[in-house]
């Protein structure tokens, strides 16, 4: 009586007819990110985005008040100028950045050095975050107002 070799249910039979669980291996190895995975990393990139919004602004509006200092500082004969129309030209210039809705004038200070000014400005920006919870900014940046450009009297 002749025994016929007869194939595994469960066994693959290859390209060129033999019998391999290569197949089974590779599906074995190749694993991809779960729902329950995906939907941890979308709320983390959530959370991520949702803070940003919140902070973005504040920083914008820190570099806008940087820029307006700036420009005071390259105003033609600044350093001659008394500290209140310093302080003008400063508001001036956040206005038209839309960036003066956190700074009040208690905020800047105008100091005389040996060859002009100091303008010192000093501020806390606090934005609500969830329910009690707050992002508070506190900045202080000092520019040197020294002359700026050259008077044309």
């Amino acid at each position: 009586m002749a025994l016929a070799a007869v194939p595994r249910h469960n066994a693959r039979v290859g390209a060129r007819g033999a019998a391999s669980n290569e197949g089974d291996a590779m599906m074995r190895s190749q694993r991809g990110i779960t729902l329950i995975g995906f939907v941890v990393v979308l709320a983390l990139v959530g959370v991520l985005a949702y803070l940003g919004m919140k902070v973005f602004p504040i920083y914008e509006q820190f570099f806008s008040v940087r820029s307006a200092m700036k420009g005071v500082a390259s105003e033609p004969g600044v350093a001659g100028m008394d500290p209140a129309k310093i302080k003008d030209l400063f508001f001036r210039r956040l206005y038209v950045n839309y960036a003066d809705e956190d700074l009040k004038p208690e905020n800047i200070k105008v100091e005389r050095k040996d060859n002009g000014y100091t303008m010192t400005v000093n501020y806390e920006v606090r934005r609500p975050l969830i329910n009690d919870l707050d992002i508070v900014g506190k900045f202080n940046e000092t520019q040197a107002l020294t002359g700026g450009g050259s008077t044309n009297e």
